[in-house]
């Protein structure tokens, strides 16, 4: 059955890729945008809202009468804490209430969060993760929900993970020393076939963890050495000091406040990087939709290699 479904972060990376999929399969969509982005020829087409997401009227017609909200929209850099909280805690609970007053009894809210939200007290990004999913679940009966944490999320069109290839490609990679960290992933296209797949049947209320089924997840040197082959290059492996990671990341944030844009890199990132264990656990979310990954480490790494040469990005 078609459904209505309002859309924040649809013009990112993970969100050209959603939209595309909801259209194929003939639900009608409303988008949250700033200006006139470039969108997919869509059939029904697309329905665009200007604003953005500290805007609360904006956001009140983006879900007006809507059956689904999929909030993709999030803050995975900032300046200062406070922006941080703005949009992933703040624009939360602000969409979430026009949705509860505005969209059909029965919507779903289905927010996609971050892996990072186990973990709050690594950094202000893992912190306003999890208080935005709080938020949310504070709502009670009030709103249908269902919060999907994402692992590290790759695939054509990807510009974080595109210096991890950048480096696989010169025959380096860097790792912290002292630890191999096991973390989870996830082909974008998989990433997707799930969230339309709650769109349509969805579970019960509550936080769930989706990956690429891979059980323990995957380590930092199996990755990048899973990179090179697929370039066919050799890897060498960079033990780095954690004290040198500190170092960097200190210096990228003071270049970051000089330029007045953040930087990816900051002293909370390098500690969410230490951390030993970022695999998933929770199978719930696969058990209930029947819907294993599709795309193995090595097909997804093989198709994103060749999306960035062919467009020129390697």
């Amino acid at each position: 059955m078609s459904r209505l479904v309002a859309v924040t972060g649809a013009t990112g990376f993970i969100g050209q890729h959603l939209i595309r999929l909801l259209a194929a399969r003939g639900h009608r969509l409303r988008l949250l945008v700033r200006g006139l982005p470039s969108l997919p020829a869509c059939d029904p087409p697309i329905e665009l809202q200007p604003g953005d997401l500290r805007e609360r009227a904006a956001l009140e017609r983006l879900v007006e009468g809507v059956d689904v909200v999929l909030h993709l929209a999030g803050a995975i850099k900032a300046l200062a804490d406070a922006d941080f909280r703005a949009v992933n805690v703040d624009a939360v609970a602000a969409l979430a209430e026009g949705t509860a007053r505005r969209a059909r009894p029965d919507a779903l809210f289905v927010l996609v969060s971050s892996l990072a939200a186990r973990e709050p007290s690594l950094s202000t990004y893992a912190a306003t993760k999890r208080a935005g999913e709080d938020g949310l679940s504070a709502l009670g009966p009030r709103q249908r929900r269902v919060i999907v944490r994402a692992p590290a999320v790759y695939g054509p069109g990807d510009r974080e993970t595109l210096v991890f290839f950048k480096a696989a490609a010169r025959g380096w990679s860097m790792v912290p020393s002292g630890t191999d960290g096991r973390v989870a992933m996830i082909h974008v296209r998989d990433l997707c076939a799930a969230l339309a797949a709650i769109v349509e049947r969805p579970p019960a209320d509550g936080v769930y963890e989706i990956d690429d089924g891979t059980q323990g997840g995957h380590t930092l040197r199996s990755l990048a050495a899973m990179a090179a082959d697929v370039m066919g290059h050799r890897v060498r492996i960079a033990k780095l000091p954690h004290r040198v990671l500190g170092g960097y990341a200190a210096a990228q944030q003071f270049a970051a406040r000089l330029r007045g844009r953040p930087a990816i890199v900051s002293s909370g990132k390098v500690r969410e990087l230490l951390h030993p264990d970022w695999s998933v656990r929770d199978r719930r979310l696969a058990d209930w939709l029947q819907l294993g990954p599709a795309i193995d480490l090595r097909t997804g790494f093989t198709e994103t290699v060749e999306w960035y040469r062919a467009h020129r990005w390697l």
